[in-house]
């Protein structure tokens, strides 16, 4: 299975340990809480505390290792999660990495991540868990004054207590990045030019969003003329092979990446996505197709956590 790079070693595998990181791991964003326990039975994942669905991805994996089909060192090669914006503060933060461990029932995380660059007001989760972008009335967004380095630091903190093997960073532009550069101990794992290794966001475009009723009038990447005849040029036509075509054009490139799917069939053909090599015209045809579209821009939400230029 493909690999990518990670800085400190300058080695195929994650920064702190030996284990390979794969280029391919199953997203659990928008798979529902029935679904989650029996797709989360291999040993490529990646989750969060926004998901929703810690507890069933967990009770998968404890499945998945009592019933022999993976072991646990297999399983932290590609488990990677996300600490959500409400749990900022530094004490926080070591709490809530704490919870999201007891759900998702291990020990420490070979790979945990900040979700987003914003800090939102702390919601109890005996209160609500997860507890979104918004308060209580489901449209005010509360932010707090923590700034990203006292995050930073608790996630360094918790390296040394053995809780995460490795951290990096999410949703973070590359000002923010060479500033946390400019302090971090322990440097994020997941900026390519800067030796960090990187994960492609929506590798299927704008699908999920489409799904949930976007209209912006974008053709699904499904169907784009690029795709569909790369995907007949080798062998494999049609949806969602497609889809195939699409994560290898990532993954050729060096990048990791996380698609999601409820379907057994479907996880099988994404984690077959390193067995055949497309052309440079394909690529580069492919590449031609950015639009420059945003997905998930926190400016949407609320104007004061525009994040992206």
């Amino acid at each position: 299975m493909a690999s990518v790079v990670l800085k400190r070693t300058g080695q195929k595998n994650l920064r702190r340990t030996d284990r390979i990181l794969s280029t391919t791991s199953l997203g659990l964003w928008k798979i529902s809480k029935s679904e989650c326990a029996d797709v989360s039975r291999v040993p490529l994942l990646d989750g969060a505390g926004d998901y929703g669905n810690e507890k069933e991805a967990g009770e998968g994996v404890r499945r998945a290792i009592q019933d022999g089909i993976i072991k646990r060192e297999e399983l932290c090669t590609d488990l990677s999660v996300q600490l959500w914006n409400t749990f900022h503060a530094h004490d926080h933060a070591k709490a809530a990495a704490r919870m999201q461990l007891d759900l998702w029932g291990i020990d420490y995380f070979d790979l945990f991540l900040v979700h987003f660059p914003v800090s939102l007001a702390y919601v109890d989760p005996k209160h609500r868990y997860p507890p979104e972008w918004w308060a209580d009335d489901g449209k005010t967004v509360n932010l707090q004054n923590t700034p990203y380095q006292e995050t930073w630091q608790a996630m360094e903190e918790l390296v040394d207590e053995g809780l995460a093997k490795n951290i990096g960073i999410s949703n973070v532009g590359g000002s923010l990045i060479v500033d946390i550069l400019r302090y971090a101990r322990i440097e994020p794992q997941l900026a390519k030019t800067l030796g960090i290794a990187v994960t492609g966001y929506s590798s299927f475009g704008p699908q999920s969003y489409l799904e949930l009723g976007f209209k912006g009038g974008v053709k699904s990447l499904f169907e784009q003329d690029p795709v569909v005849k790369a995907a007949q040029a080798h062998g494999r036509g049609g949806y969602p092979r497609s889809g195939q075509v699409l994560l290898r054009w990532a993954t050729q490139r060096g990048i990791a990446v996380l698609p999601k799917t409820n379907a057994y069939p479907r996880l099988v053909s994404n984690l077959d996505v390193n067995s055949f090599d497309l052309t440079e015209s394909e690529i580069q045809a492919i590449s031609a197709l950015n639009i420059n579209l945003r997905l998930n821009d926190p400016a949407e939400i609320d104007p004061r956590i525009a994040i992206f230029a």
